[in-house]
């Protein structure tokens, strides 16, 4: 399987949305690379996001899309998946979207552990509302839609990493997209990976982050060691507090946690995918009538 086949833009002319030099380019690029590499076909795979620059990805990726509301593109992915098993889900969007508008829907998607992947455009700012801090935006931040706050963002930014590692995540994972390889081997081990993975991707906004650049990113990360154990889950929070320099790499694992799908008992005996079975009317009417009597 080659990248092209997943390649929208060979077949549609249309233009993309996105500013030129936005690191959404170099990720569509990789995103597309790793599941060539993973062997999938452009139908076996979901993209679904919700709102944002990111959350434009699916429609330039030739593969199955649902793109929703703003903050939502976990509880359909997760409802996707649990559907159909077979299907390879990814979810995927910016870090508005995933942090902000759907913070709640990422903390509950940890505790439920879905087979999905999370893939977030970290650029640590919305470039859909040109320029407003997102969860993610470090104090003093410049920002050109908070007036009051001359002296810059004056919150504390959201740590995804640690957050998703106190939930015992099964999977965190932190890339920089000016390191092409790095990411797309990232983002193959979070597909794979049984249970949900995140994937924080740090990825410049070049029209309205000025301070978090390609070079500051570079400048202020480094790749963990080959002797890194992700599976000791003290280590990977500490790692995933670290401020001075941010670590690039698998910062956690948890491969023993049951998927949502394993929990739900629905595929024990029978893998074919809900849209496959038979509906027993009789189990439906009691389950209605049951539900009646309830209320």
């Amino acid at each position: 399987m080659e990248s092209k086949e997943f390649d929208i833009m060979d077949r549609v002319n249309y233009d993309i949305a996105w500013c030129p030099g936005c690191g959404n380019y170099q990720i569509r690029t990789v995103m597309m690379q790793a599941l060539a590499e993973l062997g999938l076909r452009p139908q076996e795979v979901v993209l679904v996001s919700g709102i944002g620059q990111a959350a434009k990805m699916p429609h330039y990726i030739r593969v199955n899309v649902f793109n929703g509301l703003h903050g939502r593109s976990l509880p359909p992915a997760a409802a996707i998946k649990a559907s159909n098993p077979h299907l390879t889900v990814i979810a995927e969007s910016g870090d508005g979207c995933m942090y902000g508008e759907g913070g709640n829907h990422l903390v509950h998607t940890i505790l439920r552990n879905p087979d999905i992947t999370a893939i977030v455009h970290d650029n640590m700012v919305y470039g859909l509302t040109k320029g407003q801090a997102s969860p993610t935006s470090r104090r003093g931040t410049p920002s050109p839609l908070h007036p009051a706050d001359r002296q810059g963002v004056t919150s504390e930014p959201l740590n995804p990493l640690a957050l998703a590692i106190s939930l015992n995540a099964s999977f965190v994972a932190r890339a920089f997209i000016g390191d092409q390889e790095q990411t797309k081997d990232i983002l193959k081990k979070a597909i794979r990976h049984r249970g949900f993975a995140l994937v924080d991707v740090f990825q410049p906004c070049v029209t309205y982050n000025k301070v978090n650049t390609f070079r500051w990113f570079k400048d202020n990360t480094y790749y963990l060691p080959d002797s890194y154990d992700p599976t000791d889950r003290v280590s990977a929070f500490q790692k995933a507090i670290e401020r001075e320099r941010l670590p690039l790499g698998v910062l956690y694992v948890s491969p023993d946690r049951p998927t949502f799908e394993e929990e739900s008992g629905v595929y024990d005996t029978d893998r074919r995918p809900l849209f496959q079975r038979e509906v027993d009317w009789k189990k439906l009417e009691a389950l209605i009538c049951s539900m009646k009597s309830a209320t």
